[in-house]
């Protein structure tokens, strides 16, 4: 008897059944804090679920509706705080620039790269080979190969274009890889011609 008595209070009463009394004047103060309807009902709810689950911290004989709205203020305050640390990205521009690709992905893609790299006629590897993964201008990549800059620009136009379809790639599509190499030999970044 004294523990049921200790856990309902000294009046006998259980706090929670005294919560739903609250509720107005809650919502008014949630309301006058967050200017906004929909805002102060979940702010309401929050500051419910938190009293109703930190019962055990109510002092028995103390102001209950003051314990709710200081509970209801500070969880106020801590979203404020936690919102003002965040930034905006509704369109996920931000995210995108932030995220980062699982390994796997970019394992997956390069074995890909790699076996369709293979399949590539000679000419047309080594062209890629000196004027995207190795930097080389076409003018060089002409003079170290002995053909003329046309062909060398043909050779590496007709290798992107193979390995993107081996790749099974649409028209415009990039390559999700973070190896600078590889996305020069496929173009990516790289002008048609210098």
């Amino acid at each position: 008897m004294t523990v049921h008595l200790a856990a309902k209070g000294l009046s006998g009463s259980d706090p929670r059944d005294e919560l739903v009394d609250h509720l107005p004047a809650l919502r008014a103060f949630a309301l006058s804090l967050t200017r906004d309807s929909a805002s102060a009902d979940d702010l309401v709810q929050d500051t419910i679920v938190k009293a109703w689950t930190n019962m055990d911290k109510f002092q028995p004989g103390t102001n209950l509706r003051a314990w709710l709205f200081t509970i209801l203020r500070n969880t106020f305050y801590s979203a404020r705080r936690k919102t003002r640390r965040e930034v905006s990205d509704s369109d996920g521009i931000h995210a995108a620039r932030q995220a980062t690709r699982p390994e796997h992905d970019g394992r997956l893609a390069m074995n890909d790269f790699k076996a369709a790299f293979r399949q590539l006629p000679d000419e047309q590897r080594e062209a890629l080979i000196l004027v995207g993964g190795s930097g080389f201008s076409y003018e060089e990549a002409a003079a170290m190969t002995g053909v003329a800059v046309g062909t060398v620009k043909s050779r590496a136009n007709r290798g992107r274009r193979k390995l993107a379809e081996l790749m099974h790639m649409a028209e415009g599509e990039e390559l999700d890889m973070t190896d600078a190499s590889t996305l020069a030999v496929m173009g990516v970044n790289h002008p048609v011609s210098r």
